[in-house]
């Protein structure tokens, strides 16, 4: 009984890695550094971990996740509530819609994709910050965020793969 009891709890646990991954994204997302300008150029880890899970396990990363880590990240982030978890819906929905696109993909075509969504998820919040509060971002430094976060995939996504590989392989 016992035995059944943590069975189960294991599962559970297993199950809610991807959106426990990304929400412990979001908070190391917030974690202050002592780099000038570091909130600007910081790279968009919960964007990163969110795509990765919608593209290789959207069974365990739903919308309602995608929403509610977004809320999360604009509660924490000081982004106009709303922001976030209106630019990871819209991440969500361009990759379920060509969900068989991804499918068996190499890495580099998946990272290709990354970068078009990534582009379009910075033009969106660019354009609601600005529209909602009036928040304009100079463009040698949306530039570089949006590089730094393409430029991250391959890191992240080795260690969100393995993770995949060591606790998910059976589904």
């Amino acid at each position: 009984m016992v035995g059944a009891v943590f069975a189960q709890l294991d599962r559970s646990l297993k199950l809610a890695l991807p959106v426990v991954s990304t929400v412990l994204a979001v908070l190391l997302s917030v974690v202050p550094l002592p780099i000038p300008e570091y909130s600007m150029l910081a790279p968009n880890v919960v964007l990163v971990c969110a795509f990765y899970w919608i593209v290789h396990r959207p069974d365990l990363f739903p919308a309602w996740c995608a929403f509610l880590v977004g809320l999360l990240d604009d509660a924490l982030s000081g982004a106009p509530l709303g922001l976030n978890a209106l630019v990871l819906l819209l991440v969500h929905y361009a990759i379920v819609v060509q969900h068989k696109f991804f499918r068996g993909k190499a890495f580099w075509l998946i990272w290709a994709a990354f970068a078009l969504i990534a582009g379009g998820a910075a033009i969106a919040t660019a354009i609601v910050a600005y529209a909602a509060a009036h928040l304009s971002v100079p463009f040698a430094l949306f530039a570089t965020q949006l590089a730094l976060t393409i430029a991250i995939y391959p890191a992240i996504g080795a260690v969100l793969g393995r993770v995949q590989r060591l606790f998910l392989t059976a589904g």
